[in-house]
């Protein structure tokens, strides 16, 4: 375990693995018992956590084969073996010591006839830019080691009041990639680098890199990410994951370490459709903290699941931007084929994703970062954006700037007073949601199209300054290599049931998604228990 790392973290009220992480395909495997806690969980014919969906999970529970104390404990278990064998891919950064007693009050809930909705008794990690209350919010950032917040972000809330557990949180690309240029994507100086457990030699993308990759391993059962341009979907189409970037405004923001307000926003990251549904369902609202989730109040209690149908393309216009070739247009084109086959029509359009206004988070980022910090108890070490830059330059030896901080710089040298700098940053703000918005309604428009499909997170950049949101699904592996291939659905503001419907009947029919094991059986197969014959010690 890394010494430097230590000296940084919080030793209280915390679980801390800071240590590679390999993804098992064993359900229970025996590992050591952490503190405080009952001997490893024995294993449980009733789900296999690798495969196992929000519903099969709920079946289980209400059918009390397995307890929710059980299923916290299992992936407690899972991380802790995954931890100590295989060569590791470092997706957990930190664990809830309230994970089991929160599992133990669900069961007694269940007991007692009150079960929330699906999400009930699920454990859920969430990204390491979110605030859970008793454990630090870092950003993956060295400089917020022992920052804690006074209380859980507001979607955590909303995850509490839906039944579900905090299981810990997940490493990220320090300051969702918003610190330098040319950081790798998962890598960070408190947490290290995440590794993509389809193929460790490939990236994990991110910034919600370890949300991404304990997904995939299924470390927990669902998985929080945050996205301000591609942050959710480019890495779950490198994971071979069901990724949701909502419409800004409809997940708050409140109380997670911002990188633009314009654009930021939180979502599920799952590994079937119907997970993300249930998990969106979860964590929307309206917040009066955050007065942009003003503007989803007429899409406030959806039950995303209700609109999940295996005949949702039925009659549906359909447009495909861009034209991939190699393995994964072959992959893209296999999907297209299960849309018209499913009854969608498939058109062929243009989208200009090019061109747009200058970029505005090197202005929002100091803004914004400042306003969280200042949200923070008076014992927060940091206090603005200008005390991370000077804290990263005096522990250079720590690793805090790895690969330097040339984007945190550009920001904090922004002047937020400057009414000339402003003025423009304005237009370039509002220039940009209007330009991207009218790119794609007005593709929308001409061709009477429901949304528009994008290979792999095509989507992203523009969907991003639309504010708009996009669904990222599986669509395939490269036969050359295993390496994932997705595609994405785009569509206007709040059309997040649609999206999902589409993307739920695409999955039903093509049943494309495969285990991280069954892809690359060599990294799990020294962390299966039992079978380890030749396997280092």
């Amino acid at each position: 375990m890394n010494s430097t790392l230590l000296r940084h973290l919080p030793g209280r009220r915390t679980t801390l693995y800071v240590a590679m992480f390999a993804a098992v395909a064993a359900l229970g495997t025996v590992a050591p018992s952490l503190p405080g806690r009952a001997a490893a969980t024995t294993p449980s014919p009733a789900v296999n956590l690798e495969t196992a969906t929000v519903a099969q999970l709920q079946q289980a529970l209400a059918a009390r084969k397995i307890t929710s104390e059980w299923l916290t404990n299992a992936y407690i278990d899972r991380i802790r073996t995954l931890n100590s064998n295989g060569p590791g891919i470092n997706a957990v950064r930190v664990l809830n010591d309230d994970a089991i007693a929160e599992a133990k009050e669900a069961d007694r809930d269940r007991k007692r006839g009150r079960v929330r909705g699906p999400m009930h008794g699920i454990p859920v990690l969430v990204k390491d830019n979110i605030d859970v209350r008793r454990l630090p919010t870092t950003a993956g950032a060295l400089a917020l080691a022992e920052s804690y917040p006074a209380d859980d972000a507001f979607l955590v809330k909303r995850l509490r009041a839906a039944g579900a557990i905090i299981l810990g949180k997940t490493n990220l690309t320090e300051f969702a990639n918003f610190t330098t240029n040319g950081m790798p994507s998962g890598y960070s100086g408190l947490g290290g680098q995440v590794l993509n457990p389809y193929d460790v030699s490939q990236t994990p993308s991110g910034s919600s890199s370890g949300s991404g990759a304990a997904a995939a391993a299924a470390l927990g059962a669902v998985t929080i990410g945050t996205e301000t341009s591609g942050s959710i979907l480019s890495p779950s189409v490198a994971n071979s994951l069901v990724g949701v970037k909502p419409t800004v405004g409809l997940v708050s923001r409140t109380g997670i370490v911002p990188i633009a307000a314009s654009q930021d926003t939180a979502g599920p990251m799952t590994r079937s459709v119907y997970d993300a549904a249930a998990l969106l369902t979860a964590i929307t609202g309206v917040d009066r903290e955050d007065p942009i989730t003003e503007t989803s109040k007429d899409v406030a209690g959806t039950d995303y699941t209700k609109a999940l149908s295996k005949d949702a393309l039925r009659g549906v216009r359909i447009g495909v931007a861009g034209s991939p070739t190699g393995n994964q247009g072959a992959a893209l084109t296999r999907a297209l084929d299960v849309l018209r086959a499913q009854g969608a029509t498939v058109v062929p359009v243009t989208v200009n994703t090019g061109g747009l206004p200058p970029s505005i988070l090197t202005y929002e980022f100091k803004r914004d970062l400042n306003a969280y910090l200042a949200r923070l108890p008076a014992r927060a070490p940091m206090k603005t954006l200008d005390d991370v830059v000077k804290y990263n330059l005096a522990h250079t030896a720590d690793g805090a700037i790895k690969f330097g901080q040339t984007q945190l710089e550009a920001s904090n040298a922004v002047d937020l007073n400057d009414a000339a700098a402003r003025a423009a940053y304005e237009a370039d703000r509002d220039n940009g949601i209007a330009g991207a918005r009218e790119r794609i309604d007005s593709v929308l428009q001409a061709e009477n199209l429901s949304a528009i499909v994008f290979s792999g997170s095509g989507s992203a950049g523009i969907g991003a300054r639309a504010q708009y949101p996009s669904v990222a699904v599986p669509i395939g592996y490269d036969p050359a290599n295993g390496r994932p291939f997705g595609m994405s659905f785009l569509g206007t503001a709040y059309t997040e049931a649609r999206l999902l419907s589409y993307a739920y009947a695409y999955e039903q029919a093509s049943k494309e998604w495969r285990a991280p094991s069954v892809v690359n059986p060599s990294l799990f197969r020294c962390a299966q228990p039992r079978v380890q014959r030749g396997c280092a010690p």
